[in-house]
């Protein structure tokens, strides 16, 4: 909710310079998080909760959200209401967010599953989907 406030904010005045280059930055983003998940996933199980650190923590919040804040930019185009919008967004992201950290310790207990493995590939994915879509429609 915060990006698409955000991004609605930047639309106003300078939606011209971000949304020529924002899947680029959403694409290299996700597949350097991915690629470091799929890395650290070979180490020792020790180690394996490394990735987990608040920088990176906080640069993947915002890699995913780059999306958000190109809707953000949308709804300034669009001269429509922007807080009705931030708060559904904010209120399913937390719901969905949710769902997807209980799924993820019950997954991760599974010894034989390599859930980081996993995780890298679908962000890599995720950046490649964002990159395909704003690259094709163009």
């Amino acid at each position: 909710g915060g990006m698409t406030l955000l991004g609605w904010a930047l639309g106003i005045n300078f939606s011209k310079y971000i949304s020529d280059y924002d899947h680029w930055i959403a694409f290299l983003l996700l597949s350097y998080l991915g690629g470091k998940m799929i890395y650290e996933s070979f180490k020792t199980e020790n180690s394996s909760f490394s990735s987990l650190s608040d920088k990176t923590l906080l640069t993947l919040g915002v890699a995913t959200s780059i999306d958000a804040l190109a809707v953000g930019i949308s709804f300034a185009f669009l001269k429509t209401g922007i807080f009705l919008p931030v708060l559904i967004i904010a209120f399913i992201t937390f719901i969905l967010s949710l769902s997807g950290v209980c799924c993820g310790f019950h997954f991760g207990k599974i010894k034989w599953v390599n859930v980081e493995f996993i995780g890298g590939l679908i962000l890599m994915g995720i950046g490649l989907k964002i990159l395909l879509e704003h690259t094709l429609a163009c």
